[in-house]
């Protein structure tokens, strides 16, 4: 069976990739919305135990009711409570895959899976 692939670019730029702690100036704060946004999350996250050592891969799915929201806008405060929640530190993230799904108002989900490199 072969899998035919449209590749529409593949380019390779050689430049240092901006962190986003260089991106703005002086501190930043959670929002109150934020904050509950982590405990609820915290508390919804199963129990699980993850080598705090092991490179890892992240495979997400995240279900948007409006598909004008940017995929990637969910990715640092979700990587941010993972590490806390399972005690690894995000550097030791290899590889992300993030897919976008629409789905109905209300009914919005994020869906991954955390496994070794």
């Amino acid at each position: 069976m072969f899998v035919i692939y449209n590749i529409v670019m593949k380019t390779k730029i050689f430049i240092k990739p901006l962190s986003v702690n260089r991106c703005w100036q002086g501190r930043r704060f959670k929002t109150s919305y934020y904050e509950s946004y982590e405990q609820e999350l915290l508390l919804r996250l199963p129990r699980q135990s993850i080598d705090p050592s092991a490179d890892l891969t992240l495979e997400i799915i995240v279900g948007y009711s409006s598909m004008l929201s940017d995929v990637d806008n969910s990715l640092k405060p979700l990587i941010d409570i993972l590490q806390k929640k399972y005690l690894f530190n995000d550097r030791n993230i290899r590889r992300i895959v993030i897919e976008k799904v629409k789905t109905e108002k209300g009914q919005e989900f994020i869906e991954f899976e955390i496994r070794e490199y």
